[in-house]
């Protein structure tokens, strides 16, 4: 059976496991997502034992640019003490804190993006394709794709990765969520530059 890239994305945002083990488990169960959850459970391939479980510990991170002038922090939680204590733990709040400094995230993720910013953004979109001669149906075609990737540059959990573009910010807290066997996610955070 082939298996498409997508649906291996898929397991792999659901479960943090990697991308062979997603791979070889939804062959195993025919494409199943569910069924190839069950098997990386079963083989303890899962990242977070618990969706569910609260995550009320973690650490502040700071970031600070070498001029002085840009800065982030960031609250990245998890659930227990220790987690928050390891090496992975602070290296990845290090890294989450660099890169909103680098990219200037506005939102947590989508669903934190109000509905009435994403129909303005939707229109102003619509509107330019107008302008430059687009067909209604073309513009029907193109604007989800463009509203996806407008998400992309705004919500820190989908943005590229500023170190590695080919992975997101969500992909790096997986990993260590993976790793650790904790929910680990990101609280609130801000960033700040001189004059803005």
């Amino acid at each position: 059976m082939e298996i498409s890239a997508q649906l291996v994305k898929e397991l792999r945002e659901r479960t943090g496991a990697g991308i062979m083990d997603c791979r070889k488990a939804l062959v195993e169960s025919e494409g199943s997502i569910a069924r190839a959850e069950a098997l990386l459970r079963e083989k303890g391939m899962r990242g977070p034992k618990d969706p569910t479980r609260e995550t009320n510990q973690g650490l502040v991170e700071f970031y600070r640019h070498a001029n002085g002038q840009l800065g982030a922090i960031v609250e990245l939680l998890c659930e227990t003490d220790f987690v928050s204590r390891t090496e992975d733990f602070g290296n990845l709040a290090r890294e989450i804190a660099l890169h909103i400094a680098a990219a200037n995230p506005l939102y947590r993720e989508q669903s934190a993006i109000p509905a009435d910013v994403v129909a303005r953004e939707r229109a102003a979109i619509a509107e330019q394709l107008r302008l430059t001669g687009t067909t209604e149906a073309d513009i029907e075609t193109e604007l989800p794709g463009r509203v996806e990737n407008w998400v992309k540059e705004v919500a820190l959990l989908d943005q590229p990765y500023v170190r590695d573009p080919k992975r997101s910010i969500r992909q790096l807290i997986l990993e260590v969520g993976a790793k650790t066997g904790e929910n680990v996610r990101v609280g609130r955070f801000a960033r700040f530059k001189i004059g803005e």
